[in-house]
């Protein structure tokens, strides 16, 4: 029997639900289920309080324990509070209080108005014994949520709790996956963050997010379970019926029922509980490229160069591990990635208003006395995870032989900040412009159980020597034109819990950081590890601000957490460059930003692992373009596959950016909105028609911000697509010819592979730029085109928000709210920030004849007045002041 000594400091005891025992075995049996859940007994409600806004009652186990993973617990605390009209907080936990919680310190709770029950729009109703509770509409009576015909179990490492669905019911969330947008039935979801390179279906992959929406014609809920530790989530059919339970290792039951009724309602509460998005800096809407393989600073700054020459807008360039020595985080390789080159093509970005961004990983090289200054400064502050015996936990990642930062640590924020400023100094260091941090799940290459991570890391050969020689000495920067079971006295085991979880890879703790380590703080990396990602992001936002105060950082994650949203955005990790993956990128996307409210977000264009094709490649440019985040990115071993390479490929991202920088403005709005309530920055159909029942599984199709419907072509090497066109008035975005939908698909033929169907919703005032631009920099510069399209009714509204485009607290904005009616434009709102640049041109679609045009009441001089009878629309040249509000009329 191989045995472990574990051994916990005197002053963590105190601090810990059940202390560990000192002895461990690697072959300890996988426990057995002892019960049917379904014969449990369940709990009794007892001594019943009710307020007009809260209800409380002590749970009593109702008869003998079934003990299906462990002993039941005897007695619960129900607690219920109407926080606001739109939101009750139900909680069951044991009446101590001492089992594991998300911390305050993490997910800060929302605030809460006592709303009287009277006045909700849901209502908590139940039933004692055995007790069981179910969400109702206010009015209707019509349920959302129903436990009542499946017992309660609470045990130490195992909650079960189970509602009853509609039949086929319309369930979405749930992520991260790579399924279907609405989830298929007979699937189970689990919450377990892990690293998922191709991103399988069906599978955990690298984030947790417990929130749903089930939405149906009557209205759309939400259902957000604020709980950290591991659970699997079983969507089923039982009879007529369907069923959703809820399977978790620890924590408890801490749910946050949303009312609705609209989906956009659902997202913007679930705001209020995580917070809100953060806002962006305008820059960070570009075009970015990234590879990992990128050879030497030569290699990159070529990159940069031919992107110039072949005339595709090039926002920011990345870097992957390839620019750190031995892969050793906040350092770069002296031979090739030299300070002073990377510094002088950061310099040369910037002077061409252009950025870098590099990855930095939370994986720190165990480096003793080879003045790693990272490594020292951290074991100098004490930030690195333990085992329960004490030593700093160690496995294997790119460097070799790694430790991790411990995000709960007292001093880790001060270590984390000061390794950012130290290394991406200004002055002396490379002055990157944002952060991608990445293997935060965390992941590890050390096979559980991992007992020699020394001997692991030289099997795998990590890190492994550079193929390639570094440039020549002086060569210059070519020029820019342009294991083992813990159990503990209770019978705790963290690291093989008796439930376990569908985790693709097998045990918990198997190619992660062990789940058996002890915070700083006292918590247990079982409860806690699917928050790790959420935490590195949160402590990088802090380090990118203290390097630059005040003004907007950009982060982008791979692992998050309820809340993440709040601080970075994120890339859905290492697809692969296949047509299946450009399809569910559009669901992975939705899911991320309609749902989880992390709408900077975006898949690794033409793919990630393996080769891409020169047609896939093409579509992939133009879909990416409706991506929030957009960056092309692929792996060391793939083929290159830089937009410029192909011909093709070049003519699709031109034309793809075309339409994205001239919506940029338009999208930067929807996004400001977004910070402000939550207002979701993209949209599955559903959203926009929620009585529509075709609608409510279409995820290959998407509304971009309120008004642009993107409906790529999605089969391999076509050139046709069936598109769903709700019974509604649409605009060709690049025509303007005006589409009536008919509530049916509509088959467009003759797609080449350098166009995207990209329509406008009728009822839209959208806000373009006149022409794009090769960086967001100059695309400010352009002049606005208003372009008014009006629904079936006659109207439209818009609106547009400006500012400096990278300050947190802007000194000055400019707000319009934008309204088409009859045949008038009204523009009015706050003028304070000045753009320098003019409403050059107002377009107005649907227009069934040539019509003189009024700006202010003055007339605009007919030759600067355009109609097409073809496509229905007039164009006026204009040049109005966007200083105050303005109007335009037809006449």
């Amino acid at each position: 029997m191989l045995v472990r000594g574990l051994l916990i400091a005197p002053s963590l005891v105190g601090v810990l639900a059940t202390p560990l025992i000192q002895s461990i075995d690697v072959r300890t049996p996988r426990a057995v289920q002892a019960a049917d859940p379904q014969s449990c007994p369940g709990y009794t409600a007892m001594n019943v309080n009710q307020t007009g806004s809260s209800f409380s009652a002590d749970l009593v186990l109702a008869g003998e324990a079934c003990n299906v993973y462990g002993p039941d617990l005897t007695q619960l605390k129900l607690t219920v509070t109407y926080e606001e009209s739109s939101r009750i907080h139900v909680k069951i936990a044991d009446p101590e209080g001492k089992r594991y919680q998300v911390p305050e310190s993490v997910l800060p709770r929302p605030s809460s108005s006592n709303c009287n029950s009277a006045s909700a729009s849901i209502l908590f109703k139940y039933i004692a014994s055995p007790f069981s509770f179910s969400i109702v509409r206010n009015g209707t009576n019509e349920v959302l949520f129903d436990t009542s015909s499946y017992p309660l179990i609470f045990e130490p490492q195992y909650l079960r709790i189970k509602t009853s669905l509609p039949q086929n019911a319309n369930i979405y969330g749930l992520g991260e996956h790579s399924d279907p947008f609405r989830l298929p039935h007979g699937i189970t979801r689990t919450m377990w963050a892990r690293d998922a390179y191709g991103i399988p279906i069906n599978s955990n992959l690298y984030s947790s997010q417990p929130i749903y929406l089930e939405h149906r014609p009557t209205g759309t809920h939400g259902v957000f379970l604020l709980n950290s530790n591991g659970m699997d989530i079983k969507l089923s059919d039982e009879g007529a019926n369907s069923t959703l339970e809820y399977n978790i290792i620890g924590g408890i039951l801490d749910f946050y029922f949303l009312s609705g009724p609209n989906p956009a309602d659902v997202a913007r509460q679930y705001a209020n509980i995580v917070d809100l998005p953060a806002e962006m800096p305008y820059w960070g809407f570009g075009f970015h490229q990234c590879r990992y393989g990128y050879k030497d600073y030569v290699n990159v700054a070529t990159v940069i160069g031919n992107y110039e020459k072949a005339g595709i807008p090039l926002e920011t360039m990345w870097t992957d591990i390839d620019y750190m020595d031995q892969r050793k985080v906040f350092t770069n390789d002296a031979n090739y990635f030299p300070t002073d080159k990377m510094r002088e093509i950061v310099d040369r970005l910037h002077e061409k208003n252009q950025h870098y961004i590099l990855m930095v990983d939370p994986a720190v090289a165990y480096q003793p006395n080879t003045s790693y200054i990272a490594y020292d400064e951290g074991i100098k502050a004490d930030v690195f995870m333990k085992r329960p015996n004490g030593t700093t936990f160690k496995s294997v990642v790119w460097p070799g032989v790694t430790v991790f930062p411990d995000w709960f640590h007292p001093n880790v924020s001060n270590y984390w900040t000061e390794q950012f400023l130290r290394f991406f100094d200004k002055d002396t260091g490379i002055d990157i412009d944002g952060a991608w941090i990445d293997m935060n799940d965390p992941a590890t290459f050390c096979d559980y159980p991992c007992i020699d991570p020394f001997q692991s890391a030289r099997n795998q050969s990590i890190p492994p020597p550079r193929l390639s020689p570094p440039p020549a000495p002086g060569t210059l920067v070519p020029p820019f034109k342009r294991a083992v079971a813990a159990t503990n006295a209770t019978g705790l085991n963290y690291l093989e819990p008796p439930y376990h979880i569908n985790n693709t890879n097998g045990a918990i703790s198997d190619l992660t950081a062990y789940t058996d380590i002890i915070h700083a703080n006292g918590l247990i990396e079982y409860d806690t590890h699917n928050m790790y990602g959420h935490m590195m992001a949160v402590e990088t936002r802090k380090a990118m601000l203290m390097r630059r105060p005040g003004k907007r950082p950009i982060v982008i994650t791979r692992s998050t957490y309820a809340g993440t949203g709040h601080y970075t955005g994120k890339w859905l990790g290492d697809n692969l460059s296949q047509w299946d993956k450009y399809r569910s990128s559009i669901a992975g996307m939705l899911g991320m930003a309609s749902i989880a409210q992390v709408p900077m977000v975006g898949s690794d264009v033409c793919g990630f692992g393996g080769n891409t094709t020169e047609n896939l490649c093409a579509r992939w440019a133009m879909l990416g373009a409706f991506y929030p985040f957009y960056r092309n990115h692929n792996q060391d071993v793939a083929t290159s596959q830089e937009f410029y390479l192909w011909a093709s490929v070049t003519q699709a991202a031109k034309n793809a950016i075309d339409m994205r920088y001239r919506l940029l403005d338009y999208i930067y709005t929807a996004f400001h909105q977004a910070h402000l309530d939550g207002s979701p920055v993209l949209s599955p159909l559903f959203y926009k028609y929620p009585k529509d029942s075709n609608t409510f599984g279409l995820d290959l199709q998407f509304f971009y911000g309120d008004s642009i419907l993107v409906s790529p072509v999605t089969d391999e090497n076509s050139t046709s697509v069936s598109i769903y066109l709700p019974k509604d008035i649409f605009y060709d975005f690049l025509t303007y010819a005006p589409v009536q939908g008919q509530g049916a698909n509509v088959q467009l033929t003759d797609v080449g592979f350098t166009t995207i169907p990209v329509h406008i919703r009728g009822g839209a005032v959208l806000p373009l730029r006149t022409s794009s631009a090769m960086t967001t920099f100059a695309l400010r510069q352009q002049d606005f085109n208003v372009v008014v399209a009006p629904g079936t009714d006659g109207k439209a509204t818009g609106s547009l928000y400006l500012d400096d485009g990278e300050s947190i607290t802007p000194s000055a904005t400019t707000e319009i709210k934008f309204d088409f009616s009859g045949s008038k434009l009204t523009a009015s709102g706050t003028f304070s920030y000045d753009a320098q640049v003019k409403v050059g041109l107002v377009t107005f679609l649907n227009v069934t004849s040539a019509k003189s045009v009024l700006v202010n009441g003055k007339a605009v001089d007919a030759g600067k007045v355009e109609f097409s009878a073809a496509t229905k629309s007039l164009v006026a040249t204009t040049g109005i002041s966007l200083k105050s509000g303005f109007t335009v009329e037809l006449k």
